[in-house]
C-alpha cells in the first residue's frame, strides 16, 4: 500500500517556505520598475562589484574562517575526549554543551555582553587584580569570540559522531604494528574522521559568514558584515532588489563551497587509508 500523501505536508511547507521565497527573491534581484513597467535586468548583480561591497564579503569571509579554524582546533579534541573509552563523564559534558542551543540565539549573545562590557564581569575581574581595564567589546575579536561560542557545538557533535563509530579494532591493529599514538592519529584516526570534519566545518562557515546578530551586538555596528548589509537593504533601506542580488549571490557562494566540501569527502572515502 502506498503511503505517498505523508509526504504530502512536507511538499506543501517546503513549497509555501522554500519555493515560493526563492521565487520572489529571484523575481526582486532580476527585475526593476520603470516608467514603462517592469523589465529584466543585472544591475543590481553589477552594483554588488563595487569596492564597497567586495570589501564587506572580504571581511565576512575572513571573519567566519577565523571561527571555523577556531572552532576545529577546539572542537576536535573535546570530540576526541568524548569519544574515548576513557572518559566517564561524556554524557555530562554533552549536556554542558548542548543546554546552551536550547537557548534563545540572541540571549545567548546578550550575555556576553555583559561579561565583556566595560563594567562587565571581567573587566571587574582584571581591575581587582590591579591591572587597567581592556576594551574588549565593538572589535572583531568580539565578534569571532560570539561566532565561536555558538557555533563550536556545531562542529564538536559531527566529529563526534564519526570518531565513537570508528572500529576499535583498527586502531589496535595499527597499534600491533608498532604505531605510535601519533602515528595513530595521523594515519587513521584523522583520516577516519573527516567526513565529520567536512561536516562540522560546513555547519559552522556557512551560518558564520551570513550572521547579522552577533556582528551588531558585540561589534557595535562597527564591522559591517554580509549579513548585516542585506539586514539593512531589507528593513531599512527598502532597497529590496540589491538585496535580494546579494542573497541570490551569497545562496551561489554557500551551493559553491557545499559542492567543493562533497567532492572532497567522496574522494577521501574513495582514497581510504592510503
Amino acid at each position: 500500500m502506498k503511503k505517498s500523501w505523508v509526504a504530502y505536508p512536507y511538499v506543501v511547507w517546503m513549497i509555501m517556505f522554500i519555493v515560493v521565497p526563492l521565487i520572489l527573491i529571484i523575481f526582486y534581484g532580476t527585475v526593476r520598475t520603470t516608467p514603462q513597467g517592469m523589465e529584466f535586468t543585472l544591475e543590481h548583480f553589477k552594483r554588488f562589484f563595487e569596492p564597497l561591497y567586495i570589501m564587506v564579503l572580504v571581511r565576512s569571509l575572513y571573519l567566519a574562517f577565523i571561527c571555523t579554524i577556531v572552532c576545529l582546533l577546539l572542537g576536535y579534541p573535546v570530540s576526541m575526549i568524548l569519544a574515548s573509552k576513557e572518559y566517564r563523564d561524556k554524557k555530562i559534558l554533552i549536556f554542558l554543551m548542548v543546554i546552551p542551543m536550547w537557548m534563545n540565539f540572541l540571549l545567548r549573545t546578550y550575555a556576553w555582553l555583559t561579561l565583556l562590557e566595560k563594567n562587565g564581569i571581567i573587566n571587574t575581574l582584571i581591575s581587582f587584580i590591579g591591572l587597567p581595564k581592556m576594551d574588549l567589546l565593538y572589535n572583531q575579536w568580539a565578534v569571532v569570540l560570539g561566532m565561536v561560542y555558538n557555533f563550536l557545538p556545531f562542529m564538536v557533535l559531527p566529529i563526534y559522531s564519526v570518531l565513537i563509530k570508528i572500529d576499535k579494532s583498527i586502531i589496535e591493529a595499527a597499534e600491533d604494528l608498532g604505531a605510535n599514538s601519533r602515528t595513530v592519529f595521523r594515519k587513521v584516526i584523522f583520516p577516519l574522521s573527516l567526513p565529520g570534519v567536512v561536516s562540522g566545518i560546513t555547519m559552522v562557515f556557512m551560518p558564520a559568514v551570513t550572521t547579522f546578530v552577533i556582528s551588531r551586538l558585540l561589534g557595535g555596528g562597527q564591522f559591517l558584515l554580509i549579513g548585516n548589509l542585506i539586514e539593512e537593504l531589507f528593513l531599512k533601506s527598502g532597497e529590496w532588489g540589491f538585496g535580494s542580488a546579494l542573497s541570490i549571490i551569497m545562496m551561489i557562494l554557500i551551493l559553491f563551497s557545499m559542492a567543493i566540501m562533497s567532492r572532497y569527502e567522496k574522494e577521501n572515502e574513495g582514497g581510504g587509508l592510503l
